[in-house]
């Protein structure tokens, strides 16, 4: 920069320093004057705007200027004077000084509740190469939690953030009427079926289902059920401790004399409200529901231990020993880290306790920590939004909710290179294992209650399918001699007995034989995958619209009892309502709807 040009500069900003000062000054003396006959102005007024004519003014030398610019920071004024065209006047107004005043008064309020709750953002499955990646791993997830969030998001006219989408717990939220088992020493059946992508006609969907074991009344063991309470002043509300109570007066409903329950609370503090009372003495137990009262602030994780002393207190051996977790997640006194909550658990877990999440609110709902929790728990995850949630998991399921009969579920699918050129797994993104976690018995994995429904699916591209999406590696390794052109691949489970530490091996080989025409199952499960996906970006959708995963659902609905796959239709509906309304404003869509 020539010298010329850094002396107009600093130039520039003395004549704005000297502007600055000279209003400041003159505002000074107004406010100090005798009073006169003129009325005054109120001292919190702002003053008005003042024209200087920076000609008029006398600065110091360039020289002097420019070491004090130095040596402090450019105010903003100057910074705006360093902008103005040379030689022209500069208008500005000071702040008002009213002595006394609230420095935050002209902060507006915020116009609607601020949202607090908080979701892990993931990223979808990718795709692999078998040649490169033949084996792929999981834990299974019988959560549900994801897919009535969702619904109440959906239902309150928003769309879900993608970190609430988790597209396995959307379609384990139903029931596909697969085979179950019919001897207790298989604890669960599995169902292999296979057929065109509904998305890609050049890929093919693989459906793993299974389907647990369902004992009858007597076989059940007793419970020993700890209801482990949120009264924390963010729980006062209806739709939280409100509905609260009235589940779990649904589930001591349930109960019987052989059965026990006990009840902590915790908010600031923690105690016990009901010391373990036979599961017969339901107005004891309602009475104790009614009496809560929110309050205070949150500290969960003295509540979870005194839960688990409870629940170890009164442990029935080879019985249901469970811990009921219900609360909106917002821990706020007390042990707060994520990591240190998930690790009280996984050690408390040890005791023979499993741990079950009951999610509730709006605004401040800690999703992510409720789920991993269920999950360091060996237990499983539901959100409650309305009553009829409330007796879809605490009644019509509440032995797939309590009565754990296979630990440690894990699959492992390895698919046959020469047939098979890519796949994916749809969901499941926070259940991957690597690949020798399969056959450590150490490694911790989902488990599967009396019942329950269980779901996976796979996206293939066989081998010269054209449904490829990538290009195989110059170099890659060379494919195995021994080619087994009649299979896909095979589908390994290992599992536990609930009272066993050592696994068992479950193998079933995939024929390479899709089928001509998807099943009804099939088909509702993949139009759920498909919305689910279509929540999260639709990446790998191939321009499969809302409508058509409509029509996919609508011709697959089948018997629907509950009302569930009907309700799912209209929620597809009104997520592609607001999928519009969110990508034009009032403006475009005015625009949109004349065809212009």
């Amino acid at each position: 920069m020539s010298q010329s040009i850094r002396n107009s500069s600093i130039r520039r900003r003395a004549l704005a320093a000297a502007a600055a000062a000279a209003v400041a000054l003159a505002a000074g003396c107004a406010s100090q004057a005798p009073e006169t006959g003129e009325e005054h102005k109120p001292v919190s007024e702002p003053a008005p705007r003042t024209e200087v004519d920076l000609t008029q003014v006398t600065i110091e030398t360039a020289s002097e200027q420019e070491r004090r610019f130095r040596q402090r920071p450019v105010r903003v004024e100057e910074a705006l004077a360093d902008r103005a065209a040379p030689g022209q006047p500069m208008a500005f107004a000071p702040s008002p000084a009213s002595p006394g005043a609230d420095p935050l008064a002209h902060l507006r309020a915020p116009d609607r509740p601020i949202n607090r709750e908080n979701y892990d953002e993931l990223d979808p499955n990718p795709i692999h190469r078998v040649s490169e990646q033949p084996v792929s791993t999981f834990s299974i997830d019988v959560d549900t939690g994801s897919y009535a969030n969702v619904r109440r998001m959906l239902n309150a006219g928003q769309l879900p953030p993608k970190g609430a989408v988790r597209v396995e717990e959307m379609i384990n939220y139903f029931d596909y009427d697969y085979p179950a088992p019919e001897d207790p020493s298989t604890p669960f059946n599995v169902v292999l079926e296979q057929a065109a992508s509904p998305w890609n006609e050049n890929t093919r969907l693989l459906q793993i289902g299974i389907k647990g074991f369902v004992p009858p009344p007597e076989d059940v063991p007793p419970a020993n059920l700890v209801f482990l309470v949120d009264v924390s002043g963010s729980m006062h509300s209806p739709d939280k401790l409100g509905l609260l109570k009235n589940a779990l007066k649904m589930l001591a409903g349930q109960l019987d004399g052989d059965d026990r329950v006990a009840m902590v609370v915790y908010a600031g503090a923690t105690g016990v409200v009901l010391e373990s009372t036979p599961g017969d003495q339901a107005v004891k137990i309602r009475n104790a529901l009614d009496q809560l009262q929110a309050g205070g602030r949150t500290n969960g994780a003295a509540g979870i231990e005194l839960a688990y002393a409870q629940a170890r207190q009164g442990f029935i051996e080879g019985g249901i020993n469970r811990i009921i977790l219900a609360t909106d997640g917002d821990f706020n006194v007390g042990t707060v880290d994520f990591d240190a909550l998930v690790d009280l658990v996984e050690r408390n877990r040890q005791s023979g306790v499993a741990l079950t999440t009951l999610g509730f609110g709006t605004g401040n709902y800690n999703d992510h920590l409720m789920e991993q929790l269920a999950d360091a728990g060996d237990g499983n995850h539901a959100y409650i939004d309305t009553l009829g949630e409330a007796r879809k998991v605490l009644v019509d399921e509440m032995g797939a909710t309590l009565h754990t009969i296979a630990r440690d579920v894990k699959i492992q699918v390895e698919f046959n290179p020469a047939v098979v050129a890519e796949y994916r797994l749809i969901g499941y993104e926070n259940r991957m294992l690597a690949r020798e976690d399969f056959n450590n018995d150490a490694v911790d994995a989902g488990d599967i209650g009396a019942g329950h429904t269980v779901t996976a699916l796979y996206e293939l591209a066989l081998v010269g399918s054209g449904g490829e999406r990538m290009d195989p590696l110059r170099y890659g390794a060379a494919r195995a001699t021994r080619e087994i052109s009649n299979e896909l691949g095979i589908v390994r489970l290992r599992y536990k007995q609930p009272e066993s530490d050592s696994s068992q091996l479950i193998e079933r080989p995939v024929p390479n034989l899709a089928a001509e025409s998807a099943s009804e199952r099939l088909r509702f499960a993949a139009a759920v995958a498909a919305f689910g996906q279509h929540l999260r970006g639709g990446k790998y959708l191939e321009g499969f619209s809302m409508e058509d995963v409509h029509a996919l659902a609508r011709d697959s609905k089948g018997a629907d009892a509950f009302g569930y796959r009907g309700e799912f239709l209209q929620l597809v509906r009104l997520a592609d309502g607001l999928a519009v309304a969110r990508r034009y404003g009032p403006n475009e869509r005015t625009i949109a709807s004349d065809g212009h």
